[in-house]
């Protein structure tokens, strides 16, 4: 497995491979209110509270804490855990100014799959009232999508334009698909780019890889949408 760090720039950590290519270029995004007070005015209709997860999440991931067999060589990113496995890059994204970790990049089997966990009430999910925001945000920057009933629940499938410059001109669409699951207060989002996106009947595994995730939500309060703390793995943080 190679691991890479990303600010707005590629850098390259202890031996790892980075790509050069901005996460746009691969991943679409598109950003989601970690507001726990975030106005949903322009939400067409309340979004229902239930939890949105396989039935088989419990059993077949993405996994809580609690669940997991940490026996297995995870590697340990803070809120989440990943399995390594042959083939996999491993990629973090990192804000420029606090120096935070906000999102987990995994480069698999021609795809990419970025997943960010966040606090979420203990009865309650995030998922129906975040889908509704994405689709509305993806809608009003020219974009087309569709919520269908993927593997995971509910999930939206679309074409996101491409920003190319500072402008904010565009340059085509990307095929991208939003997918989120509610778990024991916690709530994990992740955003599916490349050949699973734009094949997702040939998207076994990266949904694979998806359920394969760990999730450590601590003890430590939280609001509802606030990020749970992401770090870089501790065999790498010395040599960044």
């Amino acid at each position: 497995m190679k691991f890479g760090r990303r600010k707005r720039d590629e850098v390259e950590v202890a031996d790892a491979v980075v790509d050069d290519a901005e996460i746009a270029e691969t991943t679409p995004e598109v950003d989601i209110a970690t507001d726990a007070d975030a106005d949903l005015d322009e939400v067409d209709a309340v979004a229902p509270t239930d939890k949105s997860a396989p039935s088989d999440r419990a059993e077949n991931g993405p996994h809580d804490e609690t669940e997991a067999n940490l026996v297995r060589p995870y590697v340990d990113l803070g809120g989440v855990k990943v399995l390594p496995r042959e083939g996999l890059h491993l990629r973090l994204e990192v804000e420029e100014g606090s120096q935070r970790v906000v999102a987990v990049g995994l480069d698999y089997d021609e795809s990419t799959l970025q997943v960010q966990p966040f606090a979420a009430p203990r009865s309650t999910g995030l998922w129906h009232e975040i889908r509704a925001q994405i689709a509305d945000q993806i809608e009003r920057q020219g974009g087309r999508v569709e919520e269908v009933d993927g593997p995971f629940g509910p999930e939206l499938r679309a074409l996101v334009p491409v920003v190319t410059d500072g402008s904010g001109s565009t340059d085509g669409a990307r095929a991208a698909r939003f997918v989120g699951v509610d778990g024991p207060r916690w709530f994990l989002r992740g955003v599916i780019a490349g050949k699973a996106a734009e094949q997702p009947d040939d998207a076994a595994e990266i949904e694979e890889l998806f359920r394969s995730v760990v999730v450590v939500r601590g003890t430590t309060p939280m609001p509802p949408r606030d990020l749970i703390p992401l770090h870089m793995p501790k065999s790498t943080q010395s040599a960044v």
